[in-house]
């Protein structure tokens, strides 16, 4: 984004935009891309009410924690490689992931476990944020984005189903779910 831009009410309209499309979905990130915007800006958020179907044993396993609404201008993203809590570990973890963009639909997709992200708020004021679990795999789902590359691009192919099939494996462990599926 120029850094023109930056502090602009044309950039928080923009993400107030952003925000409104992203609850309305509901979704817990999206990317200016999404939305037809050429620019390196994602919004992002995960609330307590999104996340009431899941056990408290499934949200553990996924390592889902609520987090707030947090937008990010030109975002760069590193992988730190495996959880604070299981410190070499396999670093990285598969779940079912869906996106705005492909309405529908989801996929297993393997993603880093814990990944810093730096960038800019809306006001120009330095973001830095290290974040493991879901937060993580939304984090690098949505830079993605900004990057050009969609979840359908990372997935595990033969695990992509519409979200109504999707709902016969996603409570089950990935690990059968990877067998049953012979990905």
């Amino acid at each position: 984004m120029p850094p023109e831009m930056i502090g602009t009410r044309k950039l928080k309209d923009l993400v107030a935009t952003m925000v409104e499309v992203m609850r309305k979905a509901p979704g817990v990130g999206l990317a200016a891309p999404q939305i037809g915007v050429g620019l390196q800006i994602m919004v992002l958020e995960d609330a307590e009410a999104l996340m009431g179907k899941l056990s408290t044993e499934d949200r553990e396993i996924r390592g889902r924690a609520p987090f707030p609404l947090t937008a990010i201008v030109n975002p760069t993203l590193l992988s730190l490689g495996g959880s604070v809590a299981s410190p070499g570990g396999a670093g990285r973890a598969t779940f079912f992931e869906g996106c705005l963009s492909v309405s529908g639909y989801m996929a297993l997709v393997e993603r880093d476990l814990r990944v810093e992200v730096s960038g800019l708020d809306p006001d120009g004021e330095p973001v830095h944020w290290v974040a493991e679990g879901w937060p993580a795999r939304i984090l690098q789902h949505e830079v993605d984005h900004l990057r050009g590359t969609l979840y359908v691009d990372r997935m595990l192919t033969r695990s992509l189903c519409s979200n109504d099939e999707a709902q016969r494996w996603i409570g089950k462990p990935v690990a059968e779910v990877r067998a049953a599926l012979g990905v």
